[in-house]
């Protein structure tokens, strides 16, 4: 008797387990510009991994099929209505997403920006792939590396007035006295983002500089024409080019040694952090100045007064990692 009534029960037991629905899996959107390109499907990939060292997280890799705003508002639109407890969005335009993000957290749902950001009213925190310090740093300490003995540096930029090159080339030149004091800055050029013009520019460095030892450009325009310019001189080992790269279109002057390593910000880093901080601010962490988050293995941020923090340094390629990344992106 005492058997059967432990069969019961068991039986019973079992059958409530079997009738309980099963714990409900978060799901975050990943929201970027376009789909078809490569910077995010990397960035999806990390999504997912991250998703898969938390448990119990649906990653919704979406986006337009063209870089739009209204294209995104669409997207958005169709999230709110799947009801997703989190969207995490590079955005086309800071402004016009405000109303329907503004939506989505009206509906509970949790909104940040990462990589290209949203106004602070249209999201709770944004996650920029790097700070301006940390980027102007990382450009001379690329060249800085393989220069042990320090020598002559120039900087071939886009425009003269873009903002973040140029806050970028700011936050390099007081950083040198301090931690570069062998590098010595020589010009600072212009090639405008347009090939033919980087291309002079470089070639216009190279002769005016004799004792040139690196050309650094933070642009992926100029980076490629400094390098072709160093290959077509028959300069390799003599001026090394580094900057910021994509390393699809980079590998051939990692390869061929006018360059030893660039930079970029690491897309599946970034996508992996964007999961991160979604499931945090799923579970009641609180996005305020001050805060802080952790990004998993990328590391932890603090949110400034906009609540914004910066991932990391850029990342870095060279030869020991340029032939995986350029498959990616």
């Amino acid at each position: 008797m005492k058997f059967l009534k432990t069969l019961a029960l068991t039986t019973a037991l079992a059958a409530t387990m079997l009738a309980a629905p099963a714990m409900a899996q978060e799901k975050i959107a990943l929201v970027v510009k376009s789909l078809g390109n490569g910077f995010f499907d990397a960035a999806a990939k990390g999504a997912e991994n991250a998703a898969k060292e938390i448990g119990g997280i649906e990653v919704i890799y979406t986006g337009p099929t063209s870089a739009t705003a209204e294209g995104q508002i669409e997207i958005i639109n169709s999230l709110i209505a799947q009801n997703v407890n989190a969207i995490a969005i590079s955005s086309n335009d800071p402004d016009a997403l405000v109303p329907v993000l503004k939506k989505a957290m009206d509906r509970g749902i949790k909104v940040i920006s990462w990589d290209s950001g949203v106004a602070a009213e249209g999201r709770q925190l944004h996650l920029n792939p790097s700070d301006t310090n940390l980027i102007g740093e990382t450009i001379i300490k690329l060249a800085a590396d393989y220069l042990p003995e320090g020598g002559d540096v120039a900087i071939l930029s886009a425009s003269s007035t873009a903002t973040n090159q140029n806050a970028w080339i700011d936050a390099a030149k007081k950083i040198l006295p301090e931690k570069f004091p062998k590098i010595n800055l020589v010009s600072v050029v212009y090639g405008d983002d347009d090939s033919v013009k980087s291309t002079n520019e470089a070639k216009g460095l190279i002769s005016s500089f004799p004792n040139l030892k690196a050309i650094i450009a933070p642009t992926t325009v100029g980076v490629v024409a400094a390098a072709q310019v160093v290959t077509d001189s028959n300069l390799i080992g003599k001026v090394n080019v580094t900057g910021l790269a994509l390393p699809s279109e980079f590998k051939q002057f990692i390869d061929n040694g006018s360059s030893q390593a660039v930079a970029l910000w690491n897309p599946i880093d970034l996508g992996y952090s964007a999961v991160y901080l979604s499931h945090q601010l799923i579970g009641g962490t609180e996005a305020k100045p001050g805060a802080k988050f952790s990004i998993g293995k990328v590391g932890e941020i603090t949110l400034d007064d906009t609540n914004s923090a910066a991932m990391a340094a850029p990342f870095t390629f060279d030869k020991s990692n340029i032939e995986e990344f350029s498959k990616i992106y």
